[in-house]
C-alpha cells in the first residue's frame, strides 16, 4: 500500500476542509444576512413609518400600522432576506383589528447599519419600549430567523404570547446539519439559541411549521416547541414549504384565532 499517496490525500483533504471553514466564517454574515431594500413607494392611510436612533445612533425604521380599535399591537420580525412592506396588504386583510409594527432590521429597508444577533436583539428591545407606552397588550411574531429575535424578546419582556413561523431551536443546529463536518458552534458568531432561553417562557405559543421545509426542517422546531416553558399550539401546514406557508388555507385563521381570542 502506498502510504504517501494516502497521506497526500489527507492533507489535500484537510487543507480543503480548513479553507472551507474559514470561507464560511468570515463569510457567515453574508450567509445569515440578506438586507433587502425598500420595495414600496406608497402605502395605506391609517400606515405610517416610524423612525428612531439606537444607542449607537443608527436610524431605524418600521411601519406602525394603525386600527381604530385595537385591543393589542403586533410586533413583527422576519425573514433573513424579508423586507417587511410586503406584509402590510397582507395585515390590511387578515388582521385589520390589530395593530402592527413591522420590524426592518439593520440594513433593510429603510433601515440603517449592519445587522447582528446582538444588534437586532437591542434594537427589538428598542421598538418594544417604545410601544409598551401605549400599548398594553403586545404579541411577538418572529418568521425563520426572525423567530431567534422574537424568542430573546420574549425572555426578556413581557408579552401576550408569541407568534413563530418556521422557528427553528438554534442557528447552530441547523448549522450542523449543513456542515456536519465542520465545528460550527465554535464558528459561529450569531448563534440564536432560542432553546435555551425557552423553558422560562411562561407567555402561550402558536408554532406553524411546513411539514416540507426545505431550508429549516420541522425537527429543529419540535425541539424549540419542546422546550417550551408556556401553554402551546403546534399546526402544521400540510403541502407547505418554508416560503410557502402564507399561501396555506389554514395559516391566517389560526393566527387571527391565537391573536384575537
Amino acid at each position: 500500500m502506498d502510504w504517501g499517496w494516502i497521506g497526500a490525500v489527507v492533507k489535500i483533504g484537510a487543507a480543503v476542509a480548513l479553507a472551507l471553514g474559514l470561507a464560511i466564517y468570515f463569510l457567515q454574515d453574508r450567509l445569515i444576512f440578506h438586507p433587502q431594500p425598500m420595495q414600496r413607494s406608497a402605502v395605506a392611510a391609517n400606515v405610517e413609518s416610524v423612525f428612531i436612533h439606537a444607542a449607537d445612533g443608527t436610524r431605524l425604521h418600521a411601519w406602525h400600522v394603525r386600527a381604530q380599535s385595537a385591543a393589542a399591537l403586533v410586533i413583527y420580525f422576519g425573514g433573513n432576506a424579508e423586507e417587511v412592506s410586503w406584509m402590510l396588504a397582507q395585515v390590511a386583510h387578515h388582521a385589520p383589528r390589530l395593530a402592527w409594527l413591522l420590524v426592518d432590521y439593520r440594513g433593510y429597508g429603510m433601515s440603517e447599519g449592519v445587522p447582528s444577533e446582538a444588534r437586532l436583539h437591542a434594537d427589538a428591545l428598542s421598538w418594544y419600549e417604545l410601544v409598551s407606552k401605549d400599548a398594553k397588550t403586545i404579541y411577538l411574531f418572529g418568521r425563520s430567523l426572525g423567530s431567534g429575535v422574537a424568542v430573546r424578546l420574549a425572555a426578556e419582556r413581557r408579552v401576550a404570547g408569541v407568534v413563530l413561523v418556521a422557528p427553528f431551536d438554534s442557528l447552530s443546529a441547523v448549522a450542523k446539519r449543513y456542515y456536519p463536518y465542520l465545528p460550527v458552534t465554535l464558528m459561529l458568531k450569531h448563534r440564536f439559541e432560542s432553546v435555551k432561553r425557552a423553558p422560562a417562557i411562561t407567555a402561550p405559543l402558536l408554532c406553524i411549521v411546513a411539514p416540507h421545509d426545505e431550508v429549516i426542517p420541522a425537527a429543529h422546531a419540535r425541539r424549540l416547541y419542546e422546550a417550551w416553558g408556556g401553554p402551546k399550539r403546534w399546526i402544521e401546514l400540510d403541502g407547505a414549504g418554508h416560503n410557502s406557508t402564507d399561501e396555506h388555507r389554514e395559516f391566517w385563521p389560526n393566527i387571527r384565532t391565537f391573536l384575537q381570542p
